[in-house]
């Protein structure tokens, strides 16, 4: 069988963490985090969920040095459970990763609609009160084919588009924030908190937390594609290094935009983060600045997320799980080149429902997340490891748990509205159907 390529190294494999994990949220939805939080509350709440994924984050690096198994959460559980378990937990990590991908193809083009206001036309049709243009889909497509195309070709060429991306982002966050805090005010900051109160505020962010920061995990789909040589103490090192930055990075950028403006009067604004710093510094410029790192963003947590998806679904193929043509690997470019290519047309058909999905998908993915992370904590604890090992990965179950149960307990604020339930449910049944007929397609080249 043609084997997946071998080319990756430590630093690739914190670019393909991070860069999943950070994308433009920070620019598109803003005023989302903002009005939930507060700035306070939103700080509090990405700082404090973000340092409780980090005994997750040890988890996984634990997992992946002993199984460096493209199949991630699906290869951990099979060891400890039933087929079934480590199916729907493969199953819902490819939710996790793929539901971003046609939210940044619609973002693409929400962002350039705000360089070129033009591309705010030709309306074709409405998904739940908000419009689709012609050209915002254009641009979506055409970024979809062009991230498909580069992971068809090779993980090298996908990994050195990772890298340039995200390293240029992290220069180009540097500049616009440095030149926004000489502009802003302390007093901007006022009022701290959202308008539930302190712990609802703080509480309403932490929920949304685990999509934001989905993508430290990434480091496992591609550890069959280390180089040769590579020390596994490496894939340990970049998922840490990833969520420590993730946190960095949003905790920052929430209280630079605090700082800049007054937020409160923003939450309406298209684009706050950039209007927030056009209001600072009183110039143009800053906004083209910062539309250029969330541009170079937005492509590399698209591609990151692509890698992921793409590899899980190879997975689920090689496994016999769903079917197996979705195991193909090309045999010259050693890419999954047929799970690529199934990835990037359900991204293409996906983005049609336009930016009516840009919230509501956070709220999902957050979820199937979380479930991703429980199961793997679960089946590393079920492996009885070391002592300390297995208290941080029972802390690591336990966290999940309480990550999925402030989604979907009614009681609690911001649970899962039924389109929410919906999506999860047609989700579900789509992966129940194709687990059907892998297993069919399966027992008929046996017989």
């Amino acid at each position: 069988m043609t084997q997946l390529a071998r080319t990756l190294r430590v630093t690739d494999y914190f670019t393909l963490g991070w860069g999943t994990m950070v994308g433009v949220g920070w620019l598109v939805v803003m005023d989302d985090w903002l009005s939930r939080g507060g700035p306070l509350g939103a700080v509090l709440g990405f700082a404090i969920g973000g340092a409780l994924l980090l005994p997750i984050g040890y988890v996984y690096g634990q997992l992946v040095m002993a199984i460096p198994d493209a199949a991630g959460e699906i290869a951990y559980t099979a060891k400890v459970f039933p087929q079934f378990v480590s199916f729907a937990t493969g199953w819902m990590m490819v939710l996790a990763y793929f539901i971003v991908c046609p939210w940044e193809a619609v973002a693409v083009g929400r962002i350039a609609s705000y360089i070129f206001p033009v591309l705010d036309s030709l309306e074709i049709y409405r998904v739940a009160g908000k419009p689709v243009y012609l050209p915002h889909l254009i641009i979506g497509l055409g970024l979809t084919a062009l991230l498909t195309v580069l992971n068809y070709r090779g993980i090298r060429l996908s990994a050195t588009f990772q890298n340039w991306s995200a390293f240029a982002t992290l220069v180009l966050f540097a500049v616009f924030v440095s030149f926004g805090a000489g502009h802003g005010s302390a007093r901007n900051f006022s009022p701290l908190f959202g308008g539930n109160g302190v712990l609802v505020s703080i509480f309403l962010v932490m929920q949304i937390v685990p999509y934001f920061m989905t993508g430290f995990e990434s480091v496992a789909k591609a550890a069959e594609e280390a180089s040769p040589g590579f020390r596994a103490r490496g894939f340990f090192k970049a998922i840490i290094m990833a969520i420590v930055v993730g946190i960095l990075f949003y905790t920052v950028v929430i209280a630079a935009v605090a700082y800049a403006a007054p937020w409160e009067t923003l939450t309406s604004e298209k684009f706050m983060t950039a209007v927030a710093f056009e209001h600072a510094v009183g110039s143009r410029w800053i906004v083209n600045l910062i539309l250029a790192a969330a541009l170079l963003s937005l492509f590399k947590v698209f591609n990151g997320n692509f890698v992921a998806a793409s590899r899980l679904v190879f997975a689920l193929g090689r496994r016999g799980l769903v079917d197996s043509r979705l195991a193909t690997v090309h045999p010259v470019n050693h890419t999954p080149s047929t799970a690529v290519i199934w990835v990037g047309l359900a991204t293409a058909a996906s983005m049609f429902l336009g930016q009516a999905i840009l919230v509501p998908v956070s709220e999902v993915g957050s979820v199937a997340s979380a479930v991703g992370w429980t199961a793997a904590c679960s089946a590393h604890y079920a492996m009885r490891p070391a002592r300390h090992q297995r208290m941080v990965a029972a802390l690591g179950v336990f966290l999940g748990l309480m990550m999925i149960l402030m989604k979907i307990i009614p009681a609690l604020p911001g649970h899962f509205s039924g389109y929410e339930w919906l999506a999860l449910a047609i989700w579900s049944a789509v992966g129940l159907g194709l687990n059907w007929r892998g297993k069919a397609v399966s027992l008929q080249k046996v017989a």
